[in-house]
């Protein structure tokens, strides 16, 4: 009976983490760049710069993380020349 009552207890607290929607885990992405050797992370700003990204590069919008690799650097050498300034990202 107590193993039952600690498999519940368990499960009682996973699941609201197992519920989550995969978008609001996706902000917790940390992406390494290679080329300038610095790590990226993945938040509702670097959305918003990515967009304007895909727009520029008059691509169709598909999620950062199944891009392939070359177009992921080409992304992260365009964003090292693009601030949020520079994109009227508003930071606060």
């Amino acid at each position: 009976m107590r193993f039952m009552n600690t498999v519940l207890l368990s499960a009682a607290l996973l699941a609201p983490l197992a519920l989550t929607p995969v978008t609001l885990r996706a902000d917790d992405r940390l992406y390494r760049d290679e080329r300038f050797h610095d790590e990226h992370h993945w938040d509702s700003h670097e959305d918003r710069a990515y967009r304007i990204w895909v727009k520029e590069q008059h691509r169709k919008y598909r999620d950062f993380h199944r891009l392939k690799a070359e177009d992921q650097a080409a992304y992260w050498g365009w964003r090292h020349e693009h601030s949020n300034a520079i994109l009227h990202i508003d930071i606060r």
